[in-house]
């Protein structure tokens, strides 16, 4: 059997794009013209694969689509330009509808700096006043008590104006204190009461604080500052002297004093003139040195002599200076002389921080203008307080301060209130035990 496939229907012919060798020699056969087309060259050579009769189309002359038309150029219309265009092209602002009026020429507003939050807690704090409804403090006396207690605790009206006023002196004199505070009391004229004003006010201290309050009588003229008091001991400030090198507790000096129903205690003096003229500016400053380890107030009760020894060491070791003085004309102006006398001999600051107390040792003032008084110290103090005349304190006894009038309670607390105001918060003595 020859290897050359038979031709007949089935067998594929060979490809039209198959030409047949030629030599070199061969010269290419000339395309043929228009004129010697066959007739059939409008149809494309046929040829069977398979059972199937392939046919390819060669387009016509007639068949060439014809290039599109061009559009004629508007008149007026300038010719496209083919060029590249180089560079940044510039936008006419306006050309979008934007509107635009060149550079402003009004200077931008000052917008002020905003202030830096502060800071805060991002959640509310547990404490007793957020947590707790605010209930109103019941009276404590007067017609509002009678009605609050009859009504069986219903109707509560609260304290009375005057009475919170009151609570309020009591939390100013309640003022925390670090260390020791000393308080001098002085006049230049006696019978004016400084005694009694030296004692009351030390226990109205003691009595509203509940601290270690005494008070040292350092008046060389046989003082009467241990007769305010229970006497407890018939001990004085010399025999604390003598033995001040053995005291080592609280329970050590307190074999030397005597202490009131108030809670003050009283350091007495000698009740021998001789003896207590000798008590001088030395011996005072080895008492206070005792006494600051274990007292938080220390008032000393002065003699009318500006000029002993001892005055010298009080003045300066006094925190705060009281000057005593009667509503009378002539305890108001011992009263200034005091002061004219501090100013005089260095003094000045210790004026300027003074307290003027006008001490009604008599029922009434007679023509006495008490409002000038009052004006004359307060231009010369730090403060001026009024104690009104009170039966009790006229006695000249032991004072009870249960047994004082309302008015003198009050006046009481509202000195040791402009008292309690110049306490120092930064100061610490180590040696208060």
């Amino acid at each position: 059997m020859s290897d050359q496939p038979s031709t007949g229907v089935g067998a594929p012919d060979q490809p039209t794009t198959q030409l047949a060798p030629q030599g070199p020699s061969d010269p290419p056969s000339p395309a043929p013209t228009a004129d010697e087309a066959p007739a059939d060259a409008g149809e494309a050579p046929t040829r069977a694969f398979a059972g199937f009769r392939t046919e390819r189309r060669v387009p016509g002359p007639e068949r060439r689509e014809a290039a599109p038309p061009t559009m004629a150029r508007p008149a007026g219309m300038p010719p496209w330009d083919s060029t590249p265009v180089t560079g940044i092209p510039r936008v006419d602002p306006t050309a979008y509808g934007a509107y635009y009026t060149g550079p402003s020429e009004v200077a931008p507003m000052q917008v002020p700096p905003r202030p830096e939050p502060l800071p805060h807690t991002p959640y509310p704090e547990l404490s007793t006043g957020m947590l707790l409804r605010p209930v109103k403090p019941p009276p404590s006396a007067g017609w509002r008590r009678l009605l609050y207690d009859l009504s069986g605790h219903l109707i509560n009206l609260g304290e009375s104006p005057r009475a919170a006023r009151y609570n309020n002196l009591v939390a100013q004199v309640n003022r925390p204190l670090r260390g020791c505070y000393r308080i001098a009391l002085v006049s230049l004229k006696g019978g004016v009461g400084k005694t009694t004003i030296a004692a009351t006010i030390g226990a109205t201290f003691a009595s509203i604080r509940g601290d270690r309050v005494i008070a040292v009588d350092a008046n060389p003229d046989r003082g009467t500052l241990s007769q305010k008091i229970p006497l407890e001991t018939a001990a004085t400030v010399r025999q604390l002297l003598h033995d001040a090198g053995s005291i080592e507790r609280y329970s050590d000096v307190r074999r030397y004093t005597s202490k009131g129903p108030s809670g003050l205690e009283v350091l007495a003096s000698d009740t021998d003139p001789a003896i207590s003229e000798a008590f001088g500016a030395d011996d005072y400053t080895r008492v206070l040195d005792v006494l600051e380890r274990f007292y938080g107030l220390v008032l000393t009760d002065c003699g009318p002599g500006l000029l002993h020894s001892v005055m010298s060491s009080v003045l300066d070791k006094a925190d705060v200076l009281v000057v005593v003085s009667s509503g009378s004309i002539d305890g108001a102006r011992s009263a200034s002389a005091t002061l004219d006398w501090l100013d005089a001999h260095g003094h000045e600051e210790m004026v300027r921080n003074s307290i003027a107390v006008i001490n009604g040792v008599r029922s009434r003032t007679g023509k006495v203008d008490m409002n000038k008084v009052v004006d004359h110290f307060s231009r010369r103090c730090r403060a001026v307080q009024v104690v009104p005349f009170d039966p009790h304190l006229e006695e000249g006894a032991e004072i009870d301060l249960d047994r004082l009038k309302r008015p003198t309670r009050e006046a009481l607390t509202e000195l040791a209130a402009i008292v309690a105001d110049g306490f120092p918060g930064d100061q610490r003595n180590p040696g208060v035990a």
